[in-house]
């Protein structure tokens, strides 16, 4: 179990220099843009305009705050994605373009390699106790908002936009909010490679 604390997550430019984005993590530790297996990172949306392109990569988007965002990806239907709606997966490579509903919006970017890595993105609303099982290769639990403690032998405490990352270990984890909590579960799995 790492802690990965909301002051130490790192800022740089979105690709395509139309924004910045914040790094929450990545792996292997350190990748650039073009070779990482998995990312995770937050950014705010001043604008409508397009999207960056990744080659080969899966991604989801979820809305953390404003009102926001109707994303055109090539060959579907539009689609609005808001804090009240499920996270958007679609390819990171086909051209998206990103229309604001109204005003700035912070999203959550959750990024894989495809062919290596496949992931999931799901928002839990809690206000009383749970339980999480970390059996997939990489859990990543990020508290939007609201605060937890983890249970054990020493409890941890995670505050707003402070993420959890737990490894294959199939343990179940109990999480405590103080209050209710918005909650982003990411699993991660490495594919399988074809004998």
């Amino acid at each position: 179990m790492r802690i990965l604390r909301a002051a130490e997550y790192r800022s740089m430019p979105w690709k395509n220099g139309g924004g910045v984005t914040t790094e929450i993590a990545v792996s292997p530790a350190g990748a650039a843009l073009d070779d990482f297996d998995w990312r995770i990172s937050m950014a705010r949306v001043e604008s409508g305009g397009p999207f960056s392109g990744f080659a080969g990569v899966d991604r989801t988007l979820a809305v953390l705050e404003g009102e926001g965002i109707i994303l055109d990806i090539a060959g579907r239907p539009a689609a609005t994605v808001t804090k009240a709606s499920a996270p958007l997966s679609f390819p990171a490579d086909v051209p998206t373009q990103a229309a604001l509903i109204a005003g700035p919006i912070t999203d959550l970017n959750v990024m894989t390699r495809r062919g290596r890595m496949t992931h999931a993105v799901e928002r839990v609303v809690i206000s009383a106790p749970m339980d999480i099982q970390s059996a997939a290769d990489t859990t990543l639990i990020q508290c939007f908002d609201g605060e937890i403690t983890i249970a054990g032998a020493a409890p941890v405490r995670i505050g707003p936009r402070d993420t959890l990352l737990l490894g294959p270990d199939a343990l179940k984890w109990r999480l405590e909010p103080a209050r209710t909590a918005t909650l982003f579960v990411i699993s991660i799995e490495r594919v399988a490679a074809n004998d």
